[in-house]
């Protein structure tokens, strides 16, 4: 349940995210009828990808947990004013990165947090691993588990200002259409485009600084 925040996501709907085969549509117009399992339906679809999203964008699992659960709330709240301009999906999106601005707006204001530098070390297992690791040791980072990798990168993407990471998170990792992320976002297409591209360049250079010659 929403944890007591004041601030409500925002609900406009997508522009130019066309809905002509939204898979969802019979489930939605169920819900908008009062058919609670036709909405609960709706969150077992689209909550695991909704905590993907959510994750990415504040890396602490708990705390997404509790985006997603909000989330959800606010569309099952409003899913009566849902004229279906945009995907179920899409909505449901928006509404989840709204969810997530706030939170991370709250987090910052409560622990004084401030966006991380791409050129500081990055916290590995055993201290913070170093932009440039040792050049007489240039089989280490083979050894490295993917786990491990993918951590790495999650932090480099975690180092993104929230404006470069949201377009990253949402054209890189969860395949949105450019049409959609300018939607989502509210964003024209161009700045978009010229964000992600931003983007893209910083967690190359974050990247090779981090894993050497594994990029």
């Amino acid at each position: 349940m929403p944890n007591g925040t004041n601030s409500s996501p925002d609900l406009s709907y997508p522009r130019g995210a066309g809905a002509a085969s939204d898979p969802d549509a019979q489930l939605v117009e169920a819900a908008r009828a009062g058919d609670l399992g036709a909405f609960e339906t709706l969150v077992s679809r689209h909550q695991k990808r909704m905590l993907n999203i959510a994750y990415r964008f504040v890396d602490d699992y708990d705390e997404a947990c509790d985006i997603v659960q909000e989330a959800f709330v606010s569309a099952f709240r409003h899913i009566g004013a849902f004229r279906g301009d945009a995907k179920f999906s899409t909505w449901m999106t928006t509404i989840t990165v709204n969810c997530a601005r706030n939170r991370l707006q709250q987090l910052k204001a409560k622990k004084g947090h401030e966006a991380f530098s791409l050129d500081e070390p990055i916290d590995g297992p055993d201290g913070d691993l170093m932009r440039d690791p040792p050049s007489d040791d240039p089989s280490a980072l083979r050894k490295l588990e993917q786990e491990e990798i993918r951590a790495r990168v999650q932090q480099c993407v975690r180092r993104l200002e929230p404006e470069f990471r949201e377009v990253l998170v949402l054209r890189d990792l969860q395949d949105f259409s450019y049409e959609e992320i300018s939607g989502i976002l509210n964003l024209r297409a161009g700045t978009v485009k010229s964000r992600l591209f931003r983007a893209r360049e910083m967690i190359k250079e974050c990247l090779k600084r981090v894993l050497g010659d594994l990029v």
